[in-house]
């Protein structure tokens, strides 16, 4: 389904940083994978550029088959748009709007027509059992509960693959393993899983694992 071949990723703030070195990866439909790793190895960087968020300025990275590497900026979004859902660490959902209207602003630039972005908004919610917060602020959500509304709305344009860049790192132990539930849930149901974690416990979860060294991705051995 995904498969990097010899990618690398340098930033050069100064000096040149190699967040990635020659990075090799083929995930397939609906695999769990856990990406751990220290600070400033590169994790972020490899989920980025899976998600075509970033580009690497060498390699090949190949989407169902398709060569990102050359193609423009509109085609990528896209193929982002349709293929991959994002969670992060932060929840970043919008004060003064409603939870389902927070869902529906992940479809904004997906391919689905406004007239069916409330249902499909309403729809995740309800997968993430929080169909009867639909119209609360998330100012009055817990942390857990923000964190699924963010999980909501990066599903609710029915993408293949789900990128959770340290998705429990805000959260308490009791929070992080109903989480962890709902991603495990979702990935029984077919959906590809990429987590990308600080936390052992959280990687435990995972049916495979990676870790990221100074740029370099290996498999871990279980």
């Amino acid at each position: 389904m995904l498969e990097l071949t010899g990618i690398d990723r340098t930033y050069d703030d100064g000096h040149p940083v190699s967040a990635l070195r020659k990075a090799n990866l083929t995930l397939t439909e609906g695999e769990y994978v856990t990406v751990t790793g220290p600070s400033g190895s590169g994790k972020s960087t490899l989920l980025n550029v899976i998600g075509l968020l970033d580009r690497p300025d060498g390699g090949s990275y190949r989407v169902c088959g398709v060569e990102t590497a050359g193609l423009g900026e509109r085609v990528r979004v896209g193929i982002r748009g349709q293929l991959f859902g994002f969670v992060f660490q932060a929840f970043h959902l919008l004060a003064g709007r409603s939870t389902v209207e927070n869902v529906e602003l992940g479809m904004l630039y997906g391919r689905h027509a406004r007239r069916t972005r409330r249902r499909l908004a309403v729809a995740a919610l309800d997968r993430v059992g929080l169909g009867h917060r639909r119209h609360a602020d998330p100012r009055t959500l817990s942390g857990g509960e923000r964190q699924r509304v963010a999980i909501a709305r990066a599903v609710a344009g029915r993408p293949r693959v789900l990128l959770c860049d340290e998705p429990t790192g805000n959260l308490d132990s009791a929070t992080t393993a109903t989480v962890l539930a709902l991603l495990r849930e979702l990935n029984t149901a077919g959906l590809t899983v990429v987590v990308v974690t600080h936390d052992e416990r959280v990687a435990a979860e995972g049916d495979r694992g990676l870790r990221v060294v100074d740029g370099t991705v290996t498999e871990v051995v279980r």
